[in-house]
């Protein structure tokens, strides 16, 4: 083994990494979890495993001393959401869970989650995979930048915990939140992978400098042929930011 080996063999899990288990079923993601190892201490449960298992396996994740990310990205009438934050919270299978960032939404949301506080709820400011234009097809008329601003102010004044952002809007969701607001930043992709469906991605020591709490990296960990040593090499990454 070379030295550098041998190095990334000894780099533990860094908490603020998460990866995702978007997979069609839960033996793949309970297969990609072994590969992982102790390389990976929290996990993303997205919709693409809610029908294969995924609130099962969350709850068999916190069992086994992991956290748990249920990015359901929760949007409905505000008696909906209310009651579905709620159920959600008392599985006791969840870390950190995803609303839209619509004031009435997350303001319902927090309701829901009622004085379970250990649960954080984040807002979805607007999906990475938009773009400028794409934002115009949609009949917004702001910008990107403009329309993440005003949802962070809104996630603030909802009382949630912090946002979903891509690492270009990271620095500014730190900004207007503060030291202590989370920054959780999908389209992180490390150096040598390609951005993939990601328009605004960044390195993981590009998204930690700007701001970020939290990363999310998927495909370079998750399809990568030796997914351990990939993750090991994002933490690496991330220390040298």
């Amino acid at each position: 083994m070379t030295l550098a080996a041998a190095r990334l063999q000894d780099t533990p899990a860094d908490p603020r990494l998460i990866i995702p288990l978007d997979l069609p079923t839960r033996a793949d993601a309970e297969a990609m979890v072994e590969r992982l190892g102790d390389a990976v201490s929290y996990y993303k449960i997205g919709l693409q495993l809610l029908a294969g298992g995924g609130m099962d396996m969350a709850k068999d994740l916190k069992r086994r001393g992991r956290q748990v990310f249920l990015d359901w990205k929760l949007h409905d009438i505000g008696a909906t959401v209310e009651k579905a934050t709620a159920a959600i919270v008392a599985t006791g299978a969840c870390d950190l869970l995803t609303v839209h960032a619509e004031p009435q939404v997350m303001a319902a949301a927090v309701r829901g989650r009622a004085g379970a506080l250990g649960v954080k709820i984040v807002g979805v400011t607007v999906l990475t995979s938009l773009s400028e234009d794409d934002l115009v097809q949609l009949g917004y008329g702001l910008k990107v930048r403009d329309l993440v601003e005003r949802r962070i102010r809104q996630a603030l004044d909802a009382g949630l915990d912090g946002v979903v952002a891509s690492p270009h809007e990271a620095e500014l969701a730190r900004q207007i939140g503060g030291p202590g607001f989370l920054v959780v930043t999908p389209g992180v992709r490390p150096s040598w992978s390609k951005a993939d469906d990601q328009a605004r991605a960044a390195t993981p020591a590009e998204a930690l400098r700007a701001g970020a709490s939290h990363l999310v990296c998927g495909r370079p960990i998750t399809a990568a042929n030796d997914p351990r040593a990939a993750a090991l090499s994002v933490v690496q990454e991330m220390a040298e930011a």
